[in-house]
């Protein structure tokens, strides 16, 4: 089993940034890669990004990709999602999620372990 806690949501203004955290926990050695997704009201759950746990490779959504940035912290067991230039529609909830298998990074179906979720709202 894999524990996985997020923080570091919160209200932010158009243009600004948060730094979401990921604390992984439990059966962590068979870690393929961690994945950031997030679901707004009314859509579907969406890819944001991910990293590849073995070389730190990572895999952005379009949609963030210059403004967001995924790492880790392996000595914390920590994942982190850096959002800069956040805007409205970056408004959602934010999962982090662990895979692993080797699969397509936006694929929902690969990430075995999701945490509750971190809200981030964005106001214009």
């Amino acid at each position: 089993q894999v524990q996985l806690v997020e923080s570091g949501g919160g209200l932010v203004q158009a243009g600004g940034s948060l730094r979401l955290s990921c604390a992984v926990s439990g059966r962590t050695f068979s870690t393929y890669a961690m994945g950031w997704f997030r679901q707004a009201p009314g859509k579907e759950r969406e890819f944001v990004a991910r990293i590849r746990w073995s070389d730190g490779s990572t895999f952005y959504a379009d949609s963030v990709k210059g403004r967001f940035a995924i790492s880790r912290d392996n000595a914390k067991d920590t994942v982190y999602l850096q959002m800069n230039s956040l805007k409205p529609e970056d408004t959602a909830v934010y999962y982090c999620a662990n895979s692993r298998v080797a699969a397509a990074p936006t694929n929902a179906l690969a990430y075995g372990y999701w945490g509750q979720g971190t809200q981030v709202t964005v106001s214009s």
